[in-house]
């Protein structure tokens, strides 16, 4: 197939906020391979514009979601410096085409993890803090009608990150048992604790060095990691503040709304 034409599909779908028909349909023997090459090379399109990589996400941590899809490992993003807002931002709905939300643990690293053989030992070395995050998916294939392949050629599903909390040290928490309270508009509507992920998020960030070491990428000092979403993604509308307040980790909110058009 012509990884290099489906790369530009996907670019010109996020750039015009027209979504496209899902690759598996178009080309149904798309292998994981053809899928993250794609991701790729619209990665370092981006970063010949000037953005820069400053994060990765895990997604499809859940078993539930990984039946959903017929797989049995998640599959990863790139985080670049044009997709990072500060905690409590107000965000126009406009940036995106079908926008979700998911409520995550952010890993902020002072070493690299370079896998294969990445323990959660060397994760636990190599994290400088944890804080709580939001992430906003969004899909450029129409419908969010998306196979495994779809999802990791379109950089995760990947849209947005909102950073918050209070940095806070590993060292200083049991992390699968904290628990997570999320609000929208003031309202409590969900909860969760950490073990949602993969059982221990640290175990996801081993997975993710490991896996990236397939392509000759690593985790770079600095970078921060998303771990995976603690609940299932909820949809966005006009108006909708989200808070996710995490024990021992602090809150992370934000506000959406629908630009006015002049």
């Amino acid at each position: 197939m012509d990884r290099q034409l489906y790369a530009e599909k996907l670019q010109v779908a996020e750039a015009t906020k027209q979504p496209i028909e899902p690759l598996s349909s178009i080309v149904p023997d798309i292998t994981a391979d053809d899928a993250y090459a794609i991701q790729l090379l619209q990665i370092a399109s981006k970063q010949q514009e000037g953005k820069r990589i400053v994060g990765k996400k895990i997604g499809l941590t859940s078993k539930a979601m990984q039946q959903q899809f017929k797989v049995s490992e998640p599959d990863y993003g790139h985080i670049l410096s044009d997709m990072v807002e500060v905690d409590g931002a107000t965000i126009s709905l406009n940036h995106f085409i079908q926008p979700k939300l998911e409520f995550e643990i952010a890993f902020v690293l002072k070493k690299n993890l370079y896998g294969p053989n990445i323990t959660v030992e060397d994760v636990i070395e190599a994290t400088d803090y944890i804080v709580p995050a939001l992430e906003v998916i969004d899909s450029r294939i129409a419908d969010w009608k998306i196979r495994f392949e779809d999802t990791v050629a379109d950089n995760g599903s990947s849209a947005m990150v909102i950073i918050g909390g209070t940095p806070t040290k590993l060292q200083d928490i049991d992390l699968p048992h904290i628990g997570m309270n999320v609000y929208r508009d003031g309202e409590l509507f969900d909860s969760a604790a950490a073990a949602a992920v993969m059982g221990d998020p640290l175990l996801a960030v081993a997975w993710l060095a490991n896996k990236l070491s397939k392509y000759n990428i690593g985790l770079q000092a600095g970078e921060f990691v998303l771990a995976g979403a603690l609940t299932a993604a909820v949809t966005i509308e006009d108006g909708d503040t989200f808070t996710a307040e995490f024990a021992h980790l602090g809150t992370v909110s934000a506000t959406f709304r629908l630009k006015e058009e002049n």
